[in-house]
């Protein structure tokens, strides 16, 4: 679609003419780390940073949702929760993490859509900012993906020194910019080269990589293989990989009550935790941490590309950067490789 350009200082003009009619949720700084939460003014937005602590993922899957409300007794009742008529802007979002968003979409609109999830998504609008710097454990290139990968977001920034390269992916894109053209000039041959020789130069910065290939077939020949035990031995069993993963998406629910009120709330989880697959009648098909390891390995690489024909990871390297103990997912599929099956 259509490419423009967009001079740095006209940046904060733009993000409040997006807030006339969004809710605008940027990276800010809190306590020393990035988080995506709503802004009211320009100044709160971080753009120096290398990724969110937390995945926007959290925006459209809560860490916590009301799903209804009800009354206990002889006034028994339901109410539903309603939905926010709000439309929203992710501004800033990571390529990787705009890709989480697609792949996340498969659990929540496939076979059973669920309104909670998909009436954010689809009242989100997603502006991506290309990456200019690796961090030290990304491997986006090995997850069909990349610095400034454009596929899953509605428009994507790319610094290209004192403008921005805009490019509008979507009919949703280009509604947020319309409003705005003249804040827009038209890109340039040479800002299109620019933007490529940048792209380019960030790509080869990235220094680690994830062979794949054939690792669902692989993962089929060595369920019982003893490496699973070993890879485990580390494992605290805290779960921050999975709740720092912008693809996991594990809940729980529950019902919170007082005498009469209460309410029914999702809660992220993680299949890492020994309770969550415990049975009604108390068995526990993953007893172990052994069988809660090798799940998380199998979910990502061999259940979901078997049921949606995609990995499950966009190789942000969240998982790695923050084990307390330096379990590294590259390293469990490069092991996983070498097993004789």
């Amino acid at each position: 679609m259509e490419t423009l350009t967009l001079e740095k200082n006209k940046l904060p003009q733009l993000i409040k003419k997006i807030q006339s009619r969004y809710t605008v949720l940027a990276p800010t700084k809190c306590d020393n780390i990035t988080l995506f939460k709503p802004i009211n003014d320009y100044k709160e937005i971080n753009l120096d940073f290398l990724n969110s602590k937390v995945s926007p993922k959290s925006i459209l899957f809560c860490q916590t949702e009301t799903l209804f409300k009800f009354k206990q007794g002889i006034s028994a009742e339901v109410k539903s929760v309603d939905f926010p008529n709000s439309k929203n802007v992710i501004f800033g979002i990571r390529p990787c993490d705009a890709k989480s968003f697609s792949i996340v979409d498969f659990v929540f609109k496939d076979d059973f859509v669920d309104p909670y999830y998909m009436n954010k998504r689809e009242n989100t609008v997603l502006i991506g900012l290309s990456c200019i710097k690796p961090g030290v454990n990304c491997f986006c290139t090995s997850m069909n993906g990349g610095p400034a990968f454009a596929e899953d977001v509605d428009i994507l920034l790319t610094d290209i020194g004192d403008k921005y390269y805009v490019e509008i992916k979507t009919s949703k894109g280009n509604e947020v910019v319309k409003t705005s053209k003249d804040l827009f000039s038209k890109a340039s041959s040479s800002d299109k080269n620019k933007k490529q020789e940048i792209s380019e130069k960030v790509e080869k910065a990235i220094t680690r990589n994830m062979n794949t290939k054939g690792i669902v077939e692989k993962l089929d020949k060595i369920f019982e293989d003893p490496i699973w035990k070993n890879i485990s031995l580390k494992c605290l069993g805290c779960g921050i990989c999975t709740y720092q993963c912008p693809t996991c998406h594990c809940f729980d629910i529950q019902d919170e009550t007082t005498l009469s009120d209460g309410a029914r709330v999702r809660v992220w989880d993680t299949c890492m935790n020994p309770e969550y697959t415990v049975h009604a009648s108390g068995h526990n098909p993953r007893p172990a941490r052994m069988n809660r390891t090798r799940n998380r390995v199998y979910h990502k690489f061999n259940y979901y590309p078997k049921n949606y024909n995609i990995i499950a990871c966009v190789g942000c390297g969240r998982c790695i950067n923050d084990c307390p103990v330096n379990i590294d997912i590259i390293d469990i599929i490069d092991q996983a490789r070498e097993v004789k099956a």
